[in-house]
């Protein structure tokens, strides 16, 4: 269900290739494998992607459904708040990697 915008709140349709997200709560504080907290404040060497769960799409979008988890890098990110919540806004292409159980199917998998 995509979220609702405006003092009326009429229901969001997201045009084209956009992509509406919910960023994960959990995508803030980390643990170390030895059990340490790192805080999201802390500076790291390399740039981090971010998971976040898709709230609505556009009708021009192919790889993404409402529902997906999806990684994208969260310096690319356009945020606009609904009704207190906060959300991101971007393009299909944008998106790094699309989780969800219907593509158990299609997905090569990792070999370790």
């Amino acid at each position: 269900m995509a979220p609702t915008g405006g003092a009326d709140k009429h229901p969001i349709k997201m045009l084209h290739d956009r992509v509406l997200c919910e960023v994960d709560s959990e995508a803030g504080e980390r643990r170390s494998s030895g059990g340490i907290v790192i805080p999201a404040t802390a500076a790291m060497g390399a740039r981090r992607l971010a998971w976040a769960r898709v709230v609505a799409v556009g009708p021009h979008a192919r790889a993404v459904e409402v529902g997906d988890r999806v990684l994208f890098d969260p310096d690319d990110k356009a945020e606009v708040e609904v009704h207190g919540d906060t959300y991101v806004v971007m393009r299909e292409r944008d998106v790094h990697a699309v989780a969800a159980d219907r593509l158990g199917d299609e997905a090569a998998g990792l070999y370790l």
